[in-house]
Parts: C-alpha cells; sequence; structure tokens
C-alpha cells in the first residue's frame, strides 16, 4: 500500500468514527493570467495529500460504509490535448499507479455522485470553498432526496473534512521529512548563494535571480512563497516583496525565501551586510536577535506549549531593547513592564512561527483540541510536528529612538521538527552566526 492509500485508509477510519458518509476532495481549478495563458498550476494540498495526483480537473471521493472506497474522477485520455498539455492518466491507468479502487471520467461525475451519496450519513466536505462545487452538491443532494419515496435517504449531516485532514497533517511522516529536509538543503544553498553574490550597486531583483536559479537548479518545482529580498528600509516591511531597490553599501539585505520541493515548503529568513561586514549597530542588533531565536529553539520541545517560544524569544528581544535605548527604561519601565503592556510591539509586531508542511503557513489547531469551549490552551508541541521560529526586530525612525538604528530590519528564521528528544532545524546548514555570514561573504 503507498503512502496516499494509507493516509486514505486512516481517513476512511476517522469518517467511520463519526457515523460514515461520503467525502468529496477536489483538486485546484487551472486559473487563467491573461488572455489565454494559465498561471502556473498547483494542486490542491489536500487532494494530493490523499493522492499523489497532480492534473487539474479531478476530484476524489471517499465511501466509509460497509465497503470502503476510494474512488478518483478524472480526465479521459486525449492524445490530441495531450500533444498541447502534455501526459495525461486517465481514469484506467491513474487507478492502477496511484492504488485506488476504481477511476472514472470527471465528464461523469454529475451521473455517479448522487449514486455515492445515496443511503449515507453524513457528507464530508469543505462548504465554502468553491460555490461552483457548492452548487453541484446540492444539486446532488436534491437528486438523492428526490428518491424518498423509493425508501432512499441522503446525508443528514455535513462535517468539514479539512477538520480530520488538519490533524492528519500536522503530524510529518517519514517521507515528508525527508523532502522537508531536502527542501531545507537546496534553500540554504540558495540563501549562502546569495550572500556569496552580494555587493553594492546591485539591485534586490538580481539576489532574487540567484535565488531563483539555485533552487531550479536543484530540483525544485517553485519558490514556496514570492521571495522577500529587502535591503535597507525595506527591510522593515514586513511583507515586502523584490522590487529594484539599489544595495548600497553598508546597509543589510534581509532574504525571506525558500522553495517547494514535492508539494512541501521550506520557509528561510536571513539577515547579512551589503558589504559583507556588519557595523556596530547592526552587529548589536542582531546578536539580540540571533539570542532570541536561540531561546525560542530550546522552548521548542514535546511538552511545551506552541506559545513558549514565542515567549521565550520576546523575553531576550525585550531586554535587548532596553539594553540598547531602542526603548527609554525612563518612560518604559522595567522588562516585565515592557512586556506586560506590549511596548516591544513597536519593534517586534509579528509571532514567532507558524506551522510549516505542504502549505508555507501550514494547516493545523494552535490551540489544543480538547476541551471544547473558548479557553483553549495552546496546543502542546508533540514529535512530527514541523513549526517555523523567526524572532525579528524592525526599527522605523521615530522619535526618541536613537538614530544608529533607524531602518534597520533584521529578522532570523528557521524550519524546526519537534522530536523525542527537542527539535532538529532543518535549515541548520543555512549561514547564521555574525563570523559564518561575514566568512561566506569573503569567500
Amino acid at each position: 500500500m503507498n503512502v496516499y492509500a494509507k493516509r486514505r485508509a486512516v481517513l476512511l477510519e476517522r469518517m467511520h468514527a463519526e457515523g460514515g458518509g461520503v467525502a468529496i476532495i477536489p483538486t485546484a481549478p487551472e486559473v487563467m493570467r491573461n488572455a489565454d495563458a494559465d498561471y502556473p498550476y498547483r494542486h490542491d494540498s489536500y487532494f494530493y495529500y490523499l493522492t499523489g495526483f497532480t492534473e487539474p480537473e479531478a476530484t476524489l471521493v471517499l465511501v466509509a460504509g460497509a465497503e470502503n472506497q476510494s474512488i478518483l474522477f478524472c480526465r479521459e485520455k486525449n492524445l490530441e490535448r495531450e500533444i498541447w498539455d502534455g501526459y495525461r492518466y486517465g481514469p484506467a491507468a491513474a487507478q492502477t499507479h496511484f492504488g485506488f479502487d476504481a477511476a472514472f471520467a470527471i465528464d461523469i461525475i454529475d451521473t455517479e455522485l448522487p449514486k455515492l451519496m445515496t443511503n449515507t450519513q453524513t457528507l464530508f466536505y469543505a462548504l465554502g470553498n468553491d460555490a461552483k462545487l457548492d452548487a453541484k452538491i446540492q444539486s446532488w443532494l436534491n437528486t438523492v432526496r428526490l428518491q424518498v419515496r423509493a425508501g432512499v435517504t441522503a446525508p443528514s449531516a455535513a462535517m468539514d473534512v479539512r477538520v480530520m485532514l488538519n490533524e492528519m497533517r500536522l503530524f510529518k511522516d517519514s517521507e515528508e521529512i525527508s523532502i522537508m529536509q531536502r527542501a531545507a538543503d537546496i534553500s540554504a544553498h540558495a540563501h549562502a548563494r546569495a550572500m556569496r553574490m552580494a555587493k553594492p550597486g546591485m539591485r534586490e531583483y538580481h539576489l532574487e535571480a540567484e535565488l531563483l536559479h539555485e533552487f531550479r537548479s536543484q530540483g525544485s518545482q517553485y519558490p514556496a512563497y514570492g521571495s522577500i529580498v529587502a535591503t535597507g528600509a525595506n527591510a522593515c516591511v514586513l511583507h515586502y516583496r523584490a522590487s529594484d531597490a539599489e544595495l548600497r553599501d553598508g546597509d543589510l539585505v534581509l532574504i525571506d525565501a525558500g522553495c517547494e520541493l514535492d508539494s512541501y515548503a521550506s520557509d528561510i529568513t536571513r539577515t547579512f551586510p551589503v558589504n559583507g561586514k556588519f557595523s556596530g549597530p547592526q552587529k548589536a542588533l542582531y546578536e539580540i536577535v540571533l539570542a532570541s531565536q536561540y531561546a525560542a529553539i530550546a522552548a521548542t520541545k514535546p511538552g511545551m506549549r506552541f506559545t513558549d517560544g514565542h515567549d521565550a524569544a520576546v523575553q531576550v528581544l525585550a531586554q535587548g531593547m532596553l539594553d540598547t535605548g531602542l526603548l527609554d527604561k525612563n518612560k518604559v519601565g522595567t522588562l516585565d513592564d515592557v512586556i506586560a503592556k506590549g511596548d516591544f510591539r513597536q519593534f517586534y509586531m509579528h509571532r514567532t512561527g507558524h506551522w510549516l508542511g505542504m502549505d508555507v503557513h501550514d494547516v493545523g489547531d494552535y490551540r489544543d483540541p480538547a476541551p471544547a469551549g473558548a479557553d483553549k490552551p495552546w496546543r502542546t508541541l508533540q514529535p512530527g510536528m514541523t513549526l517555523t521560529i523567526e524572532p525579528g526586530i524592525y526599527v522605523r525612525p521615530a522619535a526618541g529612538v536613537p538614530e544608529q538604528f533607524w531602518n534597520i530590519g533584521i529578522r532570523i528564521e528557521d524550519d524546526a521538527l519537534v522530536t523525542e528528544q527537542g527539535c532538529t532545524i532543518l535549515t541548520r546548514n543555512t549561514p547564521k552566526t555574525i563570523e559564518e555570514i561575514e566568512t561566506v561573504m569573503r569567500g
């Protein structure tokens, strides 16, 4: 049984625990960019997690009943279209290759789905995610309900199938971890390449090109997200995208970029001096951010809460802001005061991490699933979870802020796998300390 079939079997077991029924999981639609040109196609992560199938116009149906079934609806073989668009499996080959119980042409889904929904208890489907499919499902339900006089019943309950899938995807298996490690290694090489190539007079897009070159040359299919390459004051814009600003002698450049490999994301941020040498103020703030990340990494282990890493980072960052004069002790008070009042948010306004996996901001609850209620505690970390650890400091010009720190933006981000002993940093091969960065840039 392949890994995708095993995942389908787990989901079917969980569907049975809810009374059984039919799950409908579509892939993503193709999207037009302009005129007759499509955006590069990327399948839906939920769909791929259960199928390994990358073609558009496909839907997975799972039936949890007296006899479990996994059924794929996909495009028919079409040799003429394959000349233009590339190979298509077609239902017969897809069934054999991916281990489905049955496969049909997507063109007959309107006929087949009402049959599969007949006399089932629950519809497992992400309602509201796709208006066109919502309308189709309503039509299929109505077709079944019209047969009530013949003793037929339609699903009487609905459940978002993503709730179960989110919990499954939160814990990575050995195959997923292997892919994520490779993605992390590719991205580490890309960041090191950008450091080696950077010099005053270049543009942000030049470094973005170096990243893309390394991603593709090592087998990555895509960037996992739009690369951030931000020099000087641009680094204080959290979601800045690589543009045409010039890299200037004496400035820092912040790169937040990672590749996607076989549908799994990596996510790395590094900050380094354009000229290869940190200035005194840059070094002072960089060491604070680095120390805060080490504190967060130490708090990333089984039994700790998801937010413990953030809290540990904030302690170090806030103390550093007081020590450097970014925050005036006479005005803001003690470290405890700064944290309690949130004064640190002037320079650090985001959280320290997020789940990572098939999506760069991956699925999974950040609160413990139980107990129910509004006051759920933050999630307890467990082996197999993967997350980012990314503290930072961003200093915009402002009255009372020492001018030597103006327009310095620093973020350090790594990808962590929670293990039995603590955590493994998947992106550990990316230069990070001041000595490592300056050595790479000299080389």
